[in-house]
Parts: C-alpha cells; structure tokens; sequence
C-alpha cells in the first residue's frame, strides 16, 4: 500500500506542479514575471517518484498493485521485470510523463539562461500538455491502484484509493510473452518514447510563439537541439523496432506496414521535413508558415501514434490493451489539432511572411522539394493507415490496406527523395553560378549509372536491386566529391595536403557534414532493404533427425529435439548443425517459448549472420518424430541495421556539435564581461 501511495502522491504532485506551470508561465508570457523554477521541480519530482515506486512494486513482486499483479510475476527475469513498468497501457503513460517532465526541465534551464515572453509561453503550453497525462494517470490510466478482488493468478478488481481493504494475489500472469521473449523489448520503447516525447518542445515553443505573437526564427533557434534530440531518439527507435520484429516474430521480415509501425514512421517523416524547412527559415526566411503546419502535424502524430498503440483500436502486435484512454487521446488530439490550427489562422499574419524560392537549382529550393515528398509520403502512409479506421466506424465496413499499397507508392517517392538528397547538399544557397551544379552532379550521374550496370551483370537484374545500388552510389559520390573539391580548393590555398584540409573542411563545418551521415545512412537503409527483400530465398522442410538438406549454399543436419525448463518459460526446439561445404560453421537452435499458461507459444527464429546476409531458420512444428522447418535468407540484411543506426548517428553528432557551440558561445560571454 505504501507504494501505491507513493505513486499518487507523486502523480498528483506532478499534476499540480504542472498547474502552476500553466498559470506561472502564462503570467510570465505576459510580462509579470513569476516563479517557473518551483512548479516544473515539483512536475518532474512528482514524475520520478511516480516511476521510482512503480519500478520498487515490480522488483519487489508487490502484488497488492493491481498493474504489477497484472502484468508481472516472480519469475519474470531481469531486464524483463524492470521494462514491465512500460509493457503495457497505464505503466507506458507513467513512462510518457516521466520523459515529458524531463524535457520541460530541459526547457526550463534554457529559459533560466534567457528568461523572456516566448520561453515563458512555451513552458506553459509543455505544462498543459503535462496537465492531460498526469491526468490520464489520475482517472483511466492509474497504475497505482490497489487489488481488492484477488484471483488465483492476477486481479480481478481494483480500486483507485491506495488505502482501500487490500487482497493481494499471491502471483501473476507475468507480461506479455512477445514483450519478455528480447533484449530489445527493454530498450525499444524508451528510445521511440524520447523520440515521440520529444517532440513536445518543437511544438511548444511554435504555439509559444504565435500565441503571443514572436515573428521571425527564434523559436526555432529556441527549440532546434531538441527537434534533433527527438528526432535522433526517434530514427534509433524505429529501428531497433525493426530488428527486434526481426529477431522475435519468426517471419523474417521486420517491417509489414502495421498500423503502428506506421504510427512511428509518420512523424519521422514530417519531422524530417520540419528540420530541413526550420534551416531555410534560419538561413533565407523562407517557409516560416510552412514550418508551424508541420510541427503541429508531427505532435499531433506522436498523440495519433499513442492513440492507435494504446487505445485497442486496432489489432497489432503492439496494442496490448483496451480501455477508456482511447476516447481521451482522441479527444486530445482533436484539441490539439483544432485549438494550434484555429490559433495559427489567427496569427498567421504577425509570426509569418511568404518570401518566395527565387531558384530551385538552390538548396533552399531543393530542400523545399524535400518537404513536399516528405509531406506527401507521410499524407499516403497516413491515408493507409487510418482509411480503414474510418471507414469501419462510420460504415461498420472491414477493409484491409497492405503492403501493396505502401509499396507501390513508397518505393517510389523513396527513389525520389534520394534524387533529391543527391542535389541539394551540392547546390549553394540562393543558387549557384551557371554550369556549377551539372560540374558538381555528373561525375555522381556517371558513378551511379556505371554502379547501376555492373549491378545488374555481376550481382542481379532485379530492378529494385539495381535502382538502389544506382542512387545510392549517386548520393555517396557526390558527397565525395563535394569534400574533395573544397579540400582541394584549400589545399592549393595553404599547401596542405588534400587529406589534411578534407579534415579541416569536416571540423569547420561539422553540422553539414553532421547531416550528411544521416543521409549516408539512408542510402544504407535503402540498399539493404532491396537486397533483403528481392534477392531472399525461401523453402519449408520437413526433417527426421540425422536427415540433413542443402539450401543457400548451406547444408543443415538436424541433430536431435531438445526441451529446457527455464525459471520463466518451457523452451522446446530443434538443434541443427550449420556446414559450408566441409566446414562447420555454427549449431543454430530454432525454438518455441512457453510462458505460463500460454499454451501457443513463441517462436524464436535462429539467426546466422554472415557479411553476405543472414540465414534465417523458423520452427514451424516439432515432435518426437520430425521437425518442420521454415528457411530463408536475407542478403545484406546488415546494412538495413547498420544503416538506421547511421542515421540515428547523424543526429546525435549534430546534438553534440550545437551543445560543444553553446558552451563556447557562453564562455565568450563570460571572458567578455
């Protein structure tokens, strides 16, 4: 009981700190200046202790709480019982508090260096954002109620006074088996959290600034490190997402287009846009309108994406649960949507001028095209997911969009955005002399075509396949040559090498090049997926053991069956031993996890990763007798991962470098005075 009581009181701390923020802030905004330090201490103190006593319940089986009876059990290992707190609905809102107090005490200390209207205002809209989850904590989200009708395993019934007549079980179903069967279900969550979390500041400081009306690009400038903070968490979050599908959901993929998949990849996208259009408004005052549609679009995508994970809206692998949250995210992101757009329209005329491209052979023209394929890539992702949403509820109509559909139209816009993002970094900004462009573009063209060619001779005709290693090389190529020739434009200047300026090129403008990782890492991403996707193989075989079959290249020896009880789970599986010819290269031991009373089981893949790609091998069925297997390859799978790491990379080196800029800036500051 005590620690339900600690986790109300802390949320209802929290709520009443962020209260205050709201009413402290507005005042503030107004120009009579209060005390902002206090209210955000007690939100995220109140936030903390709220995590704190949920993670003490889980670790010390207090089964009196009816989420840790629910959702845990005193076999669930480590780090399983720790990553509960977030495994399901109402410990995932304590989650989503706990990083939103987080970053509004981020906000806070930068408003403690430059105290003003527009900070003021945007810690008040972060307060109010705070104010609807610590509320959905205190009403339909509470994790700290207390059991008061005990099952046999699990609660039956719950009350939300932490001092009722508690019946505690005497233990639980433990989570869901898919959420304990990885690693990565541990990591994943948190990461795609700072990133959806994140994006609350963006959003802030824009509503900040039309609500009191700040022209110009300071509350971009305000708000710049933590879209790329969100954006970095959120790339990593995507794909570890992918990976971890990869590795647990036994059919080989790690991306099908679900609908919360898609949840996570929306907002990716626009905030893409969001921080390519926020550099033309920074460097040429362009798009400034165009910049507050986005960043309202992205919130209100991170709110959708809760909405669609959280709500048992729909039936994916990541909605785990059903309640009353649905209607309040809903109405939430209703509120959202209508009260930003409502005040955007109103002020549009005082925050936004409409200065026009002057030439799209420039980089603001080319990042303008940037934004119009991201925009229409998230508008389509967006169509397909929510369309059969809409049409059931108003129509009582079931209709499914699949891959199909998301990949006749993806793929494409994908090919281009690549085009793009193989121009823009080599034009200059409000265009460059005559001839420069196509000087600086057609070695990248001859490179990409010559790449494109020997792709389909020596390794595969498949036009995906071609397409990718074409463009990719395109991108990278230009890049390339960019360095070189401004490393050799300094080196006959000094009379340095040309590797010694490359490098000195690098460090004088770290933030470009910070950026231009990022896009190396989605020419991986690319190539890696078309590999993985048209060149795999695939075949099913049944196998008695000591029978060994060839595929790939590979010969596998079934072994023997094999059953282990572990502390949490029944493990029963297949070891088979993996030969190259002669060699033996690995034993590989596809399997099924049984926990608790689940009598369906999940099944495991083995993986053997290779440079070429992975083998890939599924438990289909298995008795005393035979067992059927499913196999496949994914050539390249690696540059898939490698590649949204790389990405993610990108971002946090631009997060450093803007951090590193920010504290010489203040140590200027200090020697001047």
């Amino acid at each position: 009981m005590m620690l339900a009581f600690l986790g109300s009181a802390g949320m209802a701390a929290a709520l009443i700190g962020a209260l205050l923020l709201v009413f402290r802030g507005i005042q503030s905004a107004r120009g009579n200046e209060s005390d902002l330090v206090r209210p955000a201490r007690l939100l995220l103190s109140g936030a903390i202790a709220s995590m704190v006593a949920l993670e003490l319940a889980l670790l010390t089986d207090d089964f009196s709480v009816a989420y840790v009876a629910n959702h845990h059990s005193t076999t669930t290992p480590f780090p399983f019982d720790v990553a509960t707190a977030w495994a399901a609905l109402e410990g995932s809102i304590v989650l989503w508090g706990l990083i939103l107090a987080g970053f509004t005490w981020a906000a806070l200390s930068r408003y403690r260096r430059e105290p003003d209207s527009l900070g003021a205002a945007a810690l008040a809209v972060m307060g109010a954002v705070a104010v609807f989850f610590f509320g959905l904590m205190l009403t339909v989200a509470n994790p700290f109620e207390v059991c008061v009708n005990a099952l046999e395993v699990g609660c039956a019934e719950s009350s939300p006074w932490p001092f009722a007549n508690v019946v505690a079980p005497a233990e639980g179903p433990g989570p869901n088996p898919l959420l304990q069967n990885h690693f990565l279900m541990a990591i994943h969550p948190p990461i795609l959290y700072l990133g959806y979390v994140g994006m609350t500041v963006p959003f802030a400081y824009a509503i900040g600034a039309l609500a009191i009306g700040v022209p110009g690009p300071e509350w971009l400038r305000r708000s710049h490190r933590s879209t790329l903070v969100a954006w970095s968490f959120l790339s990593l979050g995507i794909v570890l997402g992918g990976w971890w599908a990869y590795e647990v959901l036994s059919w080989g993929g790690y991306w099908a287009w679900d609908p919360v998949e898609n949840a996570s990849l929306m907002p990716w996208l626009l905030a893409t846009a969001f921080i390519h259009s926020a550099l033309v408004q920074q460097k040429r005052g362009m798009l400034q309108a165009w910049n507050f549609i986005l960043v309202i679009g992205v919130f209100a995508l991170t709110i959708l994406g809760t909405f669609l994970t959280r709500s048992g809206t729909i039936n994916s692998v990541h909605s785990f649960t059903q309640s009353a949250i649905g209607p309040a995210l809903l109405g939430f992101l209703v509120l959202v949507l209508i009260g930003s757009f409502a005040l955007f329209s109103m002020r549009s005329h005082v925050v936004a001028t409409s200065p026009r491209v002057e030439s799209f052979v420039s980089r603001e023209g080319s990042f303008l095209i940037n934004n119009l394929l991201l925009s229409v890539y998230g508008f389509v992702v967006l169509i397909g997911t929510v369309y059969p949403l809409l049409l059931e509820a108003f129509t009582g109509t079931q209709v499914g969009v699949g891959s199909p559909f998301f990949n006749r139209l993806a793929v494409p816009l994908s090919f281009l955005l690549l085009l793009v993002m193989g121009i823009g970094p080599l034009t200059p900004w409000q265009g460059s002399p005559k001839g420069q462009l196509w000087r600086r573009i057609r070695f990248p063209i001859a490179a990409g075509l010559s790449a494109g060619v020997l792709t389909s001779v020596f390794v595969s005709p498949v036009g995906w396949v071609v397409l990718s290693v074409a463009f990719g090389v395109y991108v990278v190529s230009g890049l390339a040559g960019l360095l070189l020739e401004q490393a050799r434009s300094r080196a006959i200047k000094t009379g340095n090498t040309r590797w010694m300026e490359a490098r000195q090129v690098v460090s004088r403008n770290q933030a470009f090049w910070a950026g231009q990782v990022s896009h190396i890492g989605v020419v991986l991403v690319v190539v890696g997926i078309a590999f993985a996707a048209n060149l795999g193989s695939r075949a099913e075989v049944e196998l008695e053991p000591g029978e060994t079959v060839v595929f790939a290249g590979y010969t596998l020896v079934y072994e023997s069956p094999f059953q282990v009880r572990e502390p949490n789970r029944l493990v029963q599986g297949a070891r088979l031993s993996v030969l190259r010819g002669d060699r033996f290269i690995t034993t590989l031991e596809p399997r099924a996890n049984f926990y608790g009373a689940d009598t369906a089981g999940v099944v495991s893949p083995a993986v053997l990763s290779r440079p070429r790609g992975d083998l890939y091998v599924t438990l289909r069925d298995i008795n005393s007798e035979s067992v059927d297997l499913g196999l496949n390859t994914s050539p390249l799978i690696w540059m898939l991962w490698l590649g949204g790491l790389t990405t993610a990379a990108g971002g946090f080196w631009s997060v450093a470098i803007r951090r590193a800029e920010r504290i010489r800036r203040e140590e200027r500051q200090i020697v001047d005075v």
